[in-house]
């Protein structure tokens, strides 16, 4: 535990102008990002006495072992940076909001020839235009369903819509004039995207409009007595309706306002969010966070704020937000929100109206979320802490194991040898510090040498990290022979699939420099020794391994020749299970995302400088690889964008490969010749 005074500065070397600054701890790792509109200020609160500081606060102000700041002009600039640099460096003592749920969108690819209507999740793309977020898929499919009787905008994959015009048939949504067929050219690239625009109009809250026009064309087709065209007119003014009341009118039509409301207790709090548009509660989230920080009510609110809106721009930023509590600094989250719409933004308390009690049900839902997470959460962690418990005891650790790695080895009869690390910590998966790993040392199958490279591989690294940082001491023994030791210099382990080189003291979480308490391997006694016997030509004794073979899920443990056998309904038996698998899945999913890659190889890969477009144009314009194989250097230059250069290039790999030899159909004997542009390896 460090001694804040010893790293302290200077009164004088403090700044008192707005600023960000960072805590780190004794290996350079950022712990804690804070802003302050005066600096010196704000940075002595952090050292005075211990005795009268927060709990919380206390234990960052010890774990840290320096300081410092980065000075900026405004106090919106201190919140821009204060939210990139917790997003960026992910310190352990600030709050950081787990959303519960990946929330589906109702989405508009903007950005397409033909926009698209469909259901998205995940991160947001540019150019294509957002509704909701809807607690449930199925409630956005239904409103689509409703709609696109009145905007039959495309909703078909691109694969259905390329095979629509290739055929010259629509699919059956065509048929049934809930689309309006652009695949076939019932309608023109401009026609469909000006109904598409309709159908964003009406999502966003102009719906009047639109049933005011439809009453007065059934009306004009009522006169003119073209009762089945009024009749549809009617269905689709119904529709409209129908799809209007899926959304509870809440407010005044015009209003387009967030409300959030928290939720907290000593330990957690809970968000709420309602996003109304037009009037009309569009959707609902919500969020769970420890407060790992000494924060109150304001302090949450503004880190809500910065996660909800730091990523957001335009519409996406509403006029109104109304919160419980206003951030410590009102005025410069206003101005940060004003920058992220492009227009004014309200940010205020709601006191009286509607408004006040619609944030009242807000704050009830935020309630509710909290309690059902602490019941849930209570659940899960007796579960977890029972199965960690049951696996120490089984094993004979010294403590339950807070961190298990797990290493599973995957091939196909001996090619696209892989092999995947998975992490869980406290029992829950860590899908973060997931690693993957190709074989290099040897070919072929051999899943003992592979998990014994592995292993080697994996705390190489660690033993790197721990140099580098100044970790690794080396210490006489107190008394008996000395322990193992790695040599004075571990020498670095290139980094595996997906994991890039770290770079020297940039404040992040270094990859592999946290050691488990237990080394789970997917095997029995031979893959425990592999692992075994690579750590210990490490020098590492202090974590635990163990096996879990799949057929009689049996526990192997080093040096036993027999295994160890938990009850069939035993919470560690399952936990270790679940861990296996995993390590399992994510082992599958690289090695046939390999094999897939390599099949789908061409010799056109081999070529300097032709990309993906020039060799599709190359395929497309002879037809196949074959047929490319057989063409002169001036049959090639024969196609848009390549030269003389390129074709000499592409005539020379082709001619330095061997075509793959042909199938026979064994029912016939008939020899068929692959013509369609497929692969050779």
């Amino acid at each position: 535990m460090a001694d804040p005074s010893s790293y302290r500065p200077k009164p004088g070397q403090i700044p008192d102008s707005p600023g960000v600054y960072k805590f780190r701890d004794e290996h350079r790792r950022v712990i804690y990002v804070g802003k302050a509109k005066n600096l010196r200020q704000r940075l002595a609160n952090y050292f005075q006495d211990l005795a009268g500081l927060h709990p919380r606060t206390r234990t960052m102000v010890t774990t840290a072992a320096s300081v410092e700041w980065t000075v900026v002009s405004t106090e919106v600039e201190a919140l821009q940076l204060e939210y990139s640099w917790i997003k960026e460096y992910d310190p352990r003592f600030n709050v950081k909001y787990r959303d519960d749920k990946s929330y589906p969108y109702l989405a508009v690819t903007l950005n397409e020839e033909f926009p698209r209507v469909q259901v998205m999740r995940g991160a947001k793309k540019k150019g294509v235009r957002y509704f909701g977020p809807y607690g449930h898929a199925w409630a956005i499919r239904e409103t689509v369903d409703l709609m696109l009787r009145v905007f039959p905008v495309r909703t078909c994959s691109a694969g259905v819509f390329k095979n629509a015009v290739r055929t010259g048939r629509p699919c059956l949504l065509g048929y049934i004039g809930k689309c309006s067929a652009p695949c076939v050219g019932r309608v023109t690239p401009e026609e469909h995207r000006e109904l598409a625009d309709e159908f964003c109009d009406f999502m966003a809250g102009r719906t009047g409009s639109y049933i005011r026009r439809l009453e007065k064309d059934m009306a004009a087709a009522a006169e003119e007595m073209e009762y089945e065209r009024a009749a549809r007119l009617r269905d689709d003014a119904e529709a409209l309706r129908r799809a209007m009341e899926k959304s509870a009118v809440v407010l005044a039509d015009a209003t387009d306002a967030d409300l959030i409301a928290v939720a907290e207790d000593e330990l957690e709090a809970a968000v709420q969010i309602f996003h109304v548009r037009g009037g009309r509660v569009r959707g609902q989230r919500g969020w769970v966070t420890d407060k790992v920080e000494n924060v109150d009510t304001s302090g949450l609110v503004e880190h809500a704020l910065q996660q909800l809106y730091g990523e957001e721009a335009g519409d996406a930023v509403p006029k109104e937000v109304l919160v419980p509590a206003l951030p410590e600094d009102p005025d410069a989250v206003s101005q940060w929100l004003a920058g992220r719409r492009g227009s004014q933004v309200s940010l205020r308390i709601p006191q009286r109206g509607d408004k006040k009690d619609l944030m009242a049900t807000v704050q009830r839902n935020a309630q509710q979320a909290l309690g059902l997470h602490k019941t849930k959460r209570a659940s899960d962690l007796t579960t977890r802490s029972r199965a960690l418990e049951e696996i120490s005891e089984a094993l004979g650790l010294d403590t339950a194991p807070l961190r298990i790695e797990c290493f599973d080895i995957s091939h196909l009869q001996g090619d696209d040898v892989v092999a995947s690390m998975v992490v869980f910590e406290d029992g829950l998966a860590r899908k973060g510090e997931y690693r993957r790993f190709q074989i290099k040392t040897f070919e072929g199958q051999d899943d003992v040498r592979s998990m014994h490279e592995v292993i080697g591989r994996r705390f190489r690294r660690y033993l790197h990290e721990k140099e580098r940082t100044g970790e690794w001491e080396e210490t006489p023994a107190e008394s008996g022979p000395a322990p193992a030791a790695p040599a004075p210099s571990v020498p670095a382990e290139p980094a595996p699939d997906g994991a890039a080189e770290p770079r020297e003291d940039d404040g992040r979480p270094k990859r592999f420099a946290y050691p488990p308490q237990l080394l789970v391997v997917d095997g029995g006694q031979p893959q425990v020794a592999a692992a075994k016997r690579a750590l210990d030509e490490l020098g590492i004794d202090d974590i635990a391994v163990c096996g879990l073979a799949k057929r009689l899920e049996e526990v192997w443990l080093p040096d036993d020749d027999d295994p160890v056998v938990l009850p069939r309904s035993s919470e560690g038996l399952y936990l270790l299970q679940r861990i296996r698998d995993e390590a399992h899945r994510f082992a599958i999913n690289y090695q046939r995302a390999k094999r897939a890659k390599r099949v789908r190889s061409s010799p056109l890969d081999d070529v300097a400088g032709l990309g993906e477009t020039r060799k599709q144009a190359l395929i497309k314009h002879f037809g196949s690889v074959k047929k490319l194989r057989q063409a002169t250097i001036d049959e090639i230059c024969e196609v848009p964008g390549i030269g003389r250069r390129t074709a000499e290039s592409v005539a020379v790999a082709l001619a330095s490969t061997t075509p793959a030899a042909p199938a026979v159909n064994t029912a016939t004997g008939e020899i068929i010749e692959e013509d369609d542009g497929g692969s050779t390896t």
